[in-house]
């Protein structure tokens, strides 16, 4: 059996079952510990030939039987959508297996190949001029291609308005729109995908002060105080953090004991079985110890970098691209990142916490770190007047102030701290040995003073 994985009946996991652990055998002391039955039935079965025979009969159809119309552009997203299609088949049968395996691996590779064509999407767009960038959109929704306002959140920011006597609470009953909940969903998804509550407080309260830094480059970013704190840090963005850590707590106790569906007795059971598939395989509990190393320190920070850029690129793209808020597309994007975050954190985690058996970062975790790239280099193209509009100078003092202390911090902890402890451990060894070395000493002076009386006695008993 892998490590942590026992099959009782002489078994063997599922194909595509998480890897979790460098040697056959051992496993981690944050990992849960499996149990399954071996069962491999049709559903874990590869179907690469299955797939393959219906992907030919398709081309063969539209091929044989099918007319081609003689519009250019419907044909070229036809062709286009078609060519992904294929790419999509040959990644879900072919592609190599994740961390994760339910509710199936081929799910997960579904979502890599998908990271694969969003990527060449936007390195597409980055390659093209603004106004072709911006009217290529126009292909794939024809509303799309016109610049659109921003909505302004500030404003009036009384939580209690005298002035309006029929609702003096509009203030509050205006901000409560569709994104108050997808802040609550999203943060327990994030809180899913880090295991950590320190992390996710930090970069939720990191993002605040980040829209307040930027409100003068983005006007959605204008909100009102109670806004920033009240309704994101604590109700939506802490309420969603608190359930993810229940939930996260319920699965680090789960017992993770598997049988194959045909193998369970009562209905009732197998019902349960199938709700189960939704849930992990297994499970690791994340602990990131930042303070512990340098190297762990530095990938804590690049972590937390990367999800707020992440966050950030979510409204300077619409910004620059030209998509309202509530457009598909933005909503598509947040659905991809849920989907990919998960994977791309274990992958993170694993190469950090046992580099000796994960050698290199996970596949998952690099699309994700290029796609983020990519987005901010086409932030930076397509609307470089607004990146550069200069921060506030009671902002650039805040955050020139916030590295200095983080710098400061990082010097003490990992250079001067050390220095320091390894100077004193020196130097309490060298007091120790010299210790030792004056003990023997004194032994020495005693034994070679009883030689001399005993040679003295000798001497006087010869001339006696």
């Amino acid at each position: 059996a892998r490590r942590g994985h026992r099959q009782p009946n002489g078994g063997s996991p599922p194909p595509g079952s998480e890897r979790d652990g460098p040697a056959l055998g051992l496993r981690r002391s944050t990992e849960s510990e499996v149990y399954d039955d071996g069962t491999n039935t049709f559903f874990w079965r590869a179907h690469t030939l299955t797939v393959l025979f219906i992907l030919t009969c398709a081309l063969g159809y539209v091929t044989l039987l099918e007319e081609t119309p003689q519009d250019t552009a419907y044909n070229t997203k036809r062709g286009i959508v078609a060519s992904i299609l294929v790419f999509l088949c040959f990644g879900v049968t072919q592609a190599k297996d994740g961390p994760f395996s339910r509710p199936h691996p081929a799910y997960w590779r579904f979502w890599l190949c998908v990271s694969v064509v969003y990527e060449l999407f936007l390195i597409f767009i980055l390659f093209q001029t603004v106004q072709d960038g911006r009217q290529f959109m126009k292909y794939i929704d024809p509303h799309l291609g016109v610049p659109l306002p921003e909505r302004d959140y500030g404003g009036n920011c009384l939580i209690y308005d005298p002035g309006n006597e029929s609702d003096p609470f509009h203030n509050i009953w205006d901000k409560l729109d569709g994104f108050v909940p997808a802040h609550f969903f999203g943060w327990y998804l994030k809180t899913l995908m880090i295991r950590d509550w320190w992390m996710c407080m930090i970069i939720s309260v990191m993002f605040e002060f980040l829209e307040y830094s930027l409100e003068h480059q983005l006007p959605n970013f204008s909100e009102c105080w109670w806004d920033h704190w009240i309704m994101d840090v604590i109700l939506c963005n802490g309420l969603g953090i608190y359930c993810g850590m229940k939930t996260l707590s319920w699965l680090s106790l789960k017992t993770y004991k598997w049988q194959g569906l045909w193998n369970i007795p009562t209905y009732k059971g197998k019902m349960k079985r199938i709700v189960f598939q939704f849930t992990p395989y297994s499970w690791v509990k994340f602990e990131w110890k930042p303070a512990s190393s340098l190297r762990r320190w530095l990938a804590v920070c690049g972590i937390i970098f990367v999800f707020l850029l992440a966050e950030l690129n979510t409204f300077y793209l619409k910004f620059v691209l030209w998509m309202p808020p509530e457009h598909y597309l933005v909503l598509l994007r947040l659905v991809f990142f849920v989907n990919v975050g998960g994977v791309a954190m274990r992958e993170i985690y694993d190469f950090m916490d046992d580099p000796k058996f994960h050698k290199k970062l996970g596949q998952q975790a690099w699309l994700v770190a290029a796609i983020t790239a990519t987005e901010f280099l086409i932030v930076v193209k397509y609307d470089p007047y607004t990146l550069t509009l200069s921060l506030p100078f009671y902002i650039t003092q805040c955050w020139i102030l916030g590295i200095i202390l983080v710098l400061t911090w990082t010097a003490w902890r990992f250079f001067i701290r050390d220095i320091t402890l390894r100077y004193k451990e020196i130097r309490r060894q060298k007091q120790e040995h010299r210790y030792e070395k004056d003990k023997c000493l004194s032994n020495g002076d005693g034994h070679s003073s009883i030689l001399d009386e005993q040679n003295g006695s000798k001497l006087r008993e010869r001339k006696f």
